[in-house]
């Protein structure tokens, strides 16, 4: 038995609207979530400024726009105390607690000149403290900004927040301060290398300024943390600035993946091929038939040798091909049951060369075989030695928490939400190229140690007194599925999706959510208040 899983980096802003289950979370055992995280979501919303908002989540968080447009309950809210009794007249599988997103702030009081990232005034600094407080007041949890330029709106502009100048970002942590709580979460500049071009800070710069603000507001700051390639050393020196930190008593905990942070790859999500001339010609028919002409070797040829098209919108996710095309010979086959710490030997360049084929036929192979269900992922933040070594570093790291699982979002790319259940199975019971790690620190760092960064005293540990928030689980048998792409969003969109194998009971406030991985349909969830 464990407490419930306590997930603090989850993008379910649009989803709560739509869906009580809050999948793929309900299903891994996760009892509560905090969203709002990266500086995006949708509240503050003025009215009639919803497009705006959509762009920004869409680009961001690569969920559909018009899954957002058509499942969100528009104009039930404006302001960010309106949002959090929105979702507190409603019910879920889990608890929901929320964040003010920086983003959406910004927008909401400076309007055009927050996308042309002009600085605040004064009267700027006053409202958006102001709102920042009510919100925190009112029950929100903290804060969240984006400072990468990896983080653009489907438009490809960078969201506004990324280059807000100090004096903003003290106003705003602040403004926590005098409601007597809250939580400072950001992702920093330079935490995923020069993907997506230069930055304007290095991420110790940025790391230096959540101290800064750790040490002037009295917040917790909590930040994303991943090895890259362009630096894959940096994590380390912002791990050691943290550590810094803890010894003047400042709370700044950087979050961390238990796994690589990679894309996944497959005919029913993003291929390296999918924006190529003559793909393009059969991308309207249905699965089965595309599958049946992509068979024929004079389409293969064609699509082979066609040029790229480039989407119309430059922030659209459509542009991940360009990325899949140049990781296809690094790129892993996701097999049942799945290796997510594999050698080189396995990625696809070396079973390419070993069948004699040319990396892009070989993936084009490859992703028509399983009658099209075969799915591979790009190993890329914290792999970069080929192992997970780095990883266990990070996770015994005092400092750090278990997050970045992004749940609710990259609903085509990226299937992190599965972790709470992976990293018991890979970590605690069947990791064979390096040591294990204890179960109490696994389960710690997923229940305790994120209740407690956000003040959630009254969950995280099985005590008298606590919440009844409760997995059971069958360690010996926990197992996760295949992949799976169910097309049940809004407006047909949709989205990967990993079962898992192995809870027997799950238990929100006492009352039984889950029985042998089966919805009971209990819905005790509700909104979390700070």
């Amino acid at each position: 038995a464990t407490p419930g899983w306590v997930d603090v980096h989850t993008h379910y802003d649009g989803q709560v609207s739509w869906d009580d289950t809050l999948d793929p979370s309900f299903s891994h055992g996760v009892t509560s979530v905090v969203m709002g995280n990266c500086g995006v979501g949708f509240a503050p919303a003025p009215p009639g400024g919803e497009q705006r908002l959509i762009e920004l989540m869409e680009g961001v968080e690569d969920i559909p726009g018009t899954a957002l447009y058509e499942g969100i309950e528009w104009g039930r809210w404006e302001t960010f105390p309106e949002y959090l009794d929105y979702i507190a007249s409603r019910q879920y599988t889990l608890d929901v607690g929320t964040q003010v997103p920086h983003s959406a702030l910004r927008n909401y009081v400076m309007g055009d000149r927050a996308l042309r990232h002009e600085n605040a005034t004064a009267d700027d600094l006053r409202s958006m403290a102001l709102i920042v407080q009510q919100a925190v007041e009112a029950g929100a949890l903290g804060f969240s900004t984006s400072r990468t330029v990896g983080h653009r709106s489907v438009l490809g502009e960078t969201i506004p927040g990324t280059f807000a100048e100090r004096d903003e970002l003290m106003a705003l942590a602040n403004a926590m301060k005098a409601a007597g709580r809250g939580v400072f979460q950001a992702v920093p500049a330079g935490v995923v290398g020069d993907l997506a071009g230069p930055e304007h800070q290095t991420t110790e710069e940025e790391v230096a300024l959540f101290v800064d603000i750790a040490k002037a507001s009295g917040c917790p700051v909590t930040f994303t943390l991943a090895q890259n390639f362009n630096r894959p050393d940096q994590w380390r020196a912002c791990l050691d600035l943290v550590a810094t930190a803890s010894g003047q008593g400042l709370n700044v905990v950087p979050q961390i993946a238990t796994r690589p942070i990679g894309f996944v790859t497959s005919l029913k999500s993003y291929h390296m091929f999918q924006r190529r001339r003559t793909y393009l010609e059969l991308a309207a028919l249905s699965f089965e038939d595309r599958l049946a002409a992509m068979r024929k070797p004079e389409v293969k040829a064609k699509i082979l040798s066609d040029e790229d098209i480039k989407p119309d919108l430059s922030g659209s996710m459509e542009n991940i091909y360009g990325l899949l095309g140049m990781a296809a010979a690094s790129m892993f086959p996701l097999e049942v049951p799945m290796n997510y710490e594999p050698e080189a030997s396995g990625n696809l360049g070396a079973l390419a060369a070993k069948a004699g084929q040319a990396i892009d036929s070989f993936v084009y192979d490859f992703l028509l075989g399983n009658n099209g269900n075969n799915f591979a992922i790009s190993l890329g933040a914290n792999f970069v030695e080929g192992n997970f070594n780095v990883i266990s570093e990070m996770i015994e790291h005092p400092n750090t928490t278990i997050g970045l699982s992004d749940a609710g979002a990259h609903v085509n790319l990226i299937f992190d939400a599965v972790g709470p259940t992976y990293q018991l199975m890979h970590w605690v019971r069947d990791r064979s190229r390096g040591p294990r790690l204890p179960i109490e620190l696994i389960v710690a760092k997923q229940t305790a140690r994120n209740a407690d960064l956000f003040g959630l005293s009254d969950r995280g540990r099985i005590r008298p007194g606590q919440r009844a928030d409760l997995n059971v689980i069958d360690l010996e048998h926990l197992s996760l599925g295949a992949l799976q792409v169910t097309h049940d969003l809004p407006a047909g969109g949709g989205r990967i999706l990993q079962s898992a194998s192995g809870y027997l009971n799950t238990f929100v406030a006492g009352v039984k959510t889950r029985e042998r991985d089966q919805d009971t349909g209990a819905r005790p969830g509700r909104l979390i208040r700070g």
